[in-house]
């Protein structure tokens, strides 16, 4: 029997997809991540908020024309493992994109983009079901 992994929402805020939302948070050992849905795309980012919140790496969520039933209310949660190491964007209990500081690796669902950043250490950025499990297995 596995156990799960101890995962903490640190943010929770309830958004309409397509209007323009700013989620910023900050783990205990001082890891930054934005969620922005600036009208037309969504993007999870982490940042480094010791350098003037130098954008390390950004992973695309969804482009808002694409959305089903985006006037209807989403709740976004932003949380992150035990060990303030991994963050996880997930919306209406999806998860659609997870930052690990520690591998300096982003994945979101649709493994775009592909990261211009000397920060981000890893190529594959696609985010699947069986990834997540494995990221949280050692969380």
């Amino acid at each position: 029997m596995s156990e799960k992994p101890n995962v903490y929402v640190y943010e929770e805020e309830t958004f309409i997809v397509g209007e323009d939302t700013f989620i910023e948070s900050t783990s205990e050992n001082n890891f930054t991540v934005i969620f922005e849905d600036n009208l037309e795309t969504a993007y999870f980012y982490a940042v480094d908020r010791e350098n003037g919140m130098e954008v390390l790496d950004a992973l695309h969520v969804y482009n808002v024309a694409d959305v089903v039933d985006k006037q209807k209310p989403s709740i976004l949660k932003i949380m992150w493992t035990a060990d303030s190491t991994k963050s996880l964007l997930v919306i209406n209990d999806y998860c659609h994109a997870v930052f690990d500081f520690n591998k300096k690796a982003g994945y979101c669902r649709n493994a775009f983009p592909q990261s211009n950043s000397d920060w981000t250490k890893i190529e594959n950025r696609n985010l699947t079901d069986e990834l997540l499990n494995e990221l949280l297995s050692k969380a």
